[in-house]
């Protein structure tokens, strides 16, 4: 059974959690006014389905979703899921931990469409595979970029092989149009 920090023994949000995934709920931490219940990676949607779903809770929006390098930590990676309430004002951050060789985690688009974007962010920059993500593909780097920027291990300056070229692109992204 997890141990929940006194400052959230009587919070209703966490009971919930607790009462309903008791079980895959590995970690409630509270640190500077913000909750965070760490989760079983292959449950995260699950979790997602009933924070938004639950009558109780109806974390309505997924304010943001993010990776972090822990390296050389293991689990390497992590992603932290920002939900919100709005009725009740109420934030809470879901994180899973995900290992260097596994490398994926499910997508909460079917959830939250915005998850879309976030999950492409995430994905170019870490390379961490949202499994049935509806378009995973990079949405920052060029499709030919090797690697991914935000990886503790990635040179500084690039690989060279795939360093952008320094003409501008002529008829790409949306920005082509102010040019003509």
């Amino acid at each position: 059974m997890v141990t929940i920090p006194p400052p959230l023994e009587n919070n209703s949000t966490v009971k919930r959690f607790v009462e309903k995934f008791g079980d895959a709920l590995q970690e409630v931490v509270y640190f500077q006014g913000e909750t965070t219940l760490v989760v079983e990676k292959g449950r995260i949607l699950e979790f997602c389905q009933f924070a938004r779903g639950d009558d109780a809770l109806q974390f309505d929006s997924l304010a943001d979703l993010t990776g972090v390098d822990r390296m050389p930590g293991e689990p390497r990676f992590e992603v932290n899921y920002h939900l919100l309430c709005l009725s009740r004002a109420e934030r809470l951050r879901l994180k899973v931990r995900i290992s260097e060789k596994d490398g994926k985690v499910t997508s909460v688009t079917s959830v939250w469409p915005t998850a879309n974007w976030h999950e492409r962010e995430v994905f170019d920059l870490f390379g961490i595979v949202f499994e049935n993500h509806p378009n995973l593909r990079r949405i920052l780097c060029p499709d030919e970029w090797n690697g991914h920027p935000l990886r503790k291990d990635y040179p500084m300056l690039g690989y060279e092989e795939a360093a952008p070229s320094p003409e501008p692109p002529t008829k790409r992204g949306w920005y082509s149009t102010l040019s003509d």
